[in-house]
């Protein structure tokens, strides 16, 4: 008799049950198709390859490129990492080096380089110049005076993984019709929860974007390892629509410019760059704003792509909320396989990526906190209210 009625309270659904559960079923349904069509997709290609147009064929000699690095106060950093660009194993390239109204020794370490090495050249950021990103007029005068049609950006603070850096990132510009490469930059591992955090952060954006790309759609690079053609530059009209902007020099660029048919993703391992993150969160709380504060000038296409996962993911969580509080003990045993079988997924998918990018691994629990927290987070930092303007 108690095994009959036990049964019956077991199976009995309501409307409720229903609905929460389909809910929540087909919120699960989005998550999983996200993590593994895009998430995913860095770790299902083979590791030499780069996504580019299959149709076409005809292929070019590799170009000669101009290796960019704008520096501000960079002193100390292209003493460690300089060497590592000008030490490449590439046949035909140039580093420029925009010195920014530095006032460190960053222009004495340029001139002792600049001795050493014929193929480095500096200009510089006019003093008083008026412009709101002095950067991106930086950039734009190392374009200018490029002597070669590929330009390769990067950071002061960054380091490449091998001295085939070049070589791997302007190889596809070899095939036809390829006018952006796309890479990854890393961060350095170092002890602590602001490395843990920025690293994590990092590698989720990078396996997000790089995904979209290969599955062709094109939304943002970072300039610490992005490339793109010379000619594209000045025919899109390079900064001139973001130029009122203090960031955006990359993903913007990238946003605006990059289509399925020009955009290629290098992920091998000798193609990534590695930079020095913040130490503390007073200086990575201003990174994070400022990498959202363009986020506003993205393609309304692109917003909307990014708005829905995690649009779809806090309401994933209030279905646990819900069917945890509302709900039958049967869905509850339902929503929870689902929630496994996400989290089970989410660190195949995070760690492999992890794996291939030549970045440390994730434990599940921390995974699932961050899946948890950062949309939270992110959506706190966007606000604008008490923010000041970012720097570069």
């Amino acid at each position: 008799m108690l095994n009959e009625e036990l049964m019956t309270y077991l199976l009995r659904f309501t409307t409720l049950d229903i609905v929460l559960l389909a809910v929540a079923g087909a919120l699960w349904c989005y998550l999983m198709y996200y993590a593994i069509r895009y998430l995913g997709a860095v770790s299902r290609r083979r590791p030499k390859t780069t996504d580019a147009p299959e149709a076409e064929t005809e292929t070019k000699p590799l170009p000669g490129v101009s290796v960019v690095v704008c520096a501000r106060n960079e002193g100390e950093h292209l003493e460690a990492y300089l060497q590592s660009l000008l030490s490449q194993d590439y046949p035909e390239y140039e580093v420029i080096v925009v010195n920014d109204g530095s006032q460190d020794d960053t222009r004495d370490v340029l001139d002792r380089y600049s001795r050493q090495y014929d193929r480095l050249h500096t200009t510089f950021v006019p003093a008083g110049a008026r412009v709101m990103s002095t950067k991106k007029l930086g950039l734009t005068l190392a374009a200018k005076s490029a002597r070669y049609d590929y330009l390769l950006l990067t950071d002061a603070d960054c380091r490449p993984e091998s001295n085939q850096w070049i070589r791997e990132m302007v190889a596809p510009f070899a095939q036809t019709g390829i006018e952006v490469v796309i890479g990854y930059g890393g961060y350095f591992y170092e002890p602590g929860m602001v490395n843990r955090l920025t690293r994590y952060q990092t590698l989720y954006s990078g396996l997000q974007y790089m995904g979209a790309a290969l599955c062709g759609h094109p939304y943002m690079g970072v300039g610490r390892n992005l490339a793109y053609s010379k000619a594209l530059f000045f025919r899109s009209g390079g900064f001139t629509d973001t130029m009122h902007l203090r960031s955006g020099d990359d993903d913007l660029f990238v946003n605006k410019v990059a289509t399925a048919r020009n955009t290629a993703v290098v992920s091998s391992r000798e193609s990534i760059t590695w930079s020095e993150s913040k130490h503390t969160w007073h200086d990575w709380l201003i990174q994070r704003r400022r990498h959202l504060s363009v986020s506003h000038a993205y393609r309304w296409q692109t917003k909307l792509w990014l708005g829905i996962e995690p649009a779809v993911r806090g309401l994933w969580y209030v279905s646990l909320i819900l069917i945890g509080i509302l709900a039958h003990p049967i869905t509850w045993v339902a929503a929870l396989l689902l929630a496994l079988v996400r989290g089970i997924t989410l660190v195949v998918v995070i760690n492999h990526g992890a794996q291939r990018l030549g970045e440390r691994s994730f434990g599940a629990w921390r995974l699932w906190w961050y899946d948890l927290s950062m949309p939270v987070l992110t959506l706190l930092l966007m606000n604008p209210h008490g923010q000041k303007n970012p720097t570069w």
